[in-house]
């Protein structure tokens, strides 16, 4: 009987097994769900069903610069121990490989595409490396650049991955000196998690918010003053606005990469770094964009019980 890719659909999201084998159980049980569920068991994939289940919280996050396209991915499984392993590592090198050749346009699309050395999906070999490892292990996300100078950092084996894509006038093209200034800029942006490049990238909503707050802690400022709260209010308000001035200021430094002091000169903005960088070698260089991946961020941690665990497997 005919398998629909529907049915094949249904029984990976019951199972968690990649499609070629959820499609060969099917066919094996005459399109039966129930049936295949139990083959897929019988044939020893009842395991990886128990641990597609399980919280894949840790993992690495690595960046990579392949043929001059720029990737930074963050590959999930369940405990730091195997993130270590040369299989797991050897693993998410292949993965970062497809999504500089395919360019996927998602996560989905990239567990379709053909793992390399195979003729099977990344998906396929996702479900044989979470048996042979035996643990869950979850692409999560990435990010691809394939203009500029794209230049990757990797801090703390794998805990941050960060991606700096910088756009410099033709004759610095192969500069060792540019790819150095977004090495060190990488390590900057691993060290202080700015979230824009440049100001004129922050949401307008976003900036009249901060606004607002540091005007009315200002203003309370002023109230709570003996020496102000004899002023005439307009001249209060006009020294509030230059509080709000010079606290803003201290925003953009904190969230904008281009505004922090640089970290190696801390008598110097990244943005003055970046042109004496350029002036001294004779060309321009933009910071066009970059992407910090935190291994693990924003996944909540399953608390488990030990002793609940080993009960619960004897039972």
């Amino acid at each position: 009987m005919a398998i629909t890719a529907k049915e094949v659909k249904e029984l990976r999201e019951i199972t968690g097994v990649g499609m070629m084998k959820c499609k060969e159980a099917l066919v094996a049980c005459d399109g039966d769900k129930d049936k295949a569920v139990d083959w897929l068991r019988e044939k020893g994939l009842a395991a990886q069903v128990k641990k597609a289940g399980k919280v894949a919280a840790e993992g690495v996050s690595k960046a990579y610069s392949i043929d001059g396209v720029g990737v930074v991915l963050e590959v999930n499984s369940q405990t730091d121990f195997v993130a270590k392993n040369d299989i797991f590592q050897a693993y998410v090198d292949d993965v970062a490989a497809v999504v500089a050749a395919e360019d996927p346009a998602d996560v989905e699309a990239l567990k379709n595409a053909t793992y390399p050395g195979t003729d099977r999906t990344v998906d396929a070999v996702t479900a044989d490396k979470v048996l042979s490892i035996g643990e869950n292990i979850q692409i999560r996300r990435f990010v691809r650049y394939d203009t500029g100078v794209n230049v990757p950092y990797i801090h703390m084996g794998g805990k941050i991955g960060v991606l700096v894509n910088l756009e410099v006038s033709d004759e610095l093209a192969g500069s060792e000196k540019v790819v150095e200034l977004g090495k060190d800029l990488a390590m900057q942006i691993a060290a202080m998690s700015p979230s824009y490049v440049r100001s004129s990238e922050i949401p307008a909503e976003e900036v009249e918010k901060e606004q607002a707050v540091q005007l009315a802690k200002a203003m309370e400022e002023s109230a709570n003053d003996p020496k102000m709260s004899k002023m005439p209010e307009q001249k209060r308000a006009m020294i509030a606005q230059n509080k709000v001035k010079g606290r803003m200021n201290n925003f953009y430094a904190e969230v904008c990469l281009l505004n922090q002091q640089y970290v190696k000169e801390n008598k110097t903005t990244v943005e003055q770094h970046v042109k004496a960088v350029a002036k001294e070698l004779g060309g321009s260089i933009n910071v066009v964009k970059f992407e910090r991946f935190v291994t693990g961020e924003g996944i909540e941690k399953k608390e488990e019980n030990f002793a609940d665990e080993v009960s619960s497997m004897i039972k």
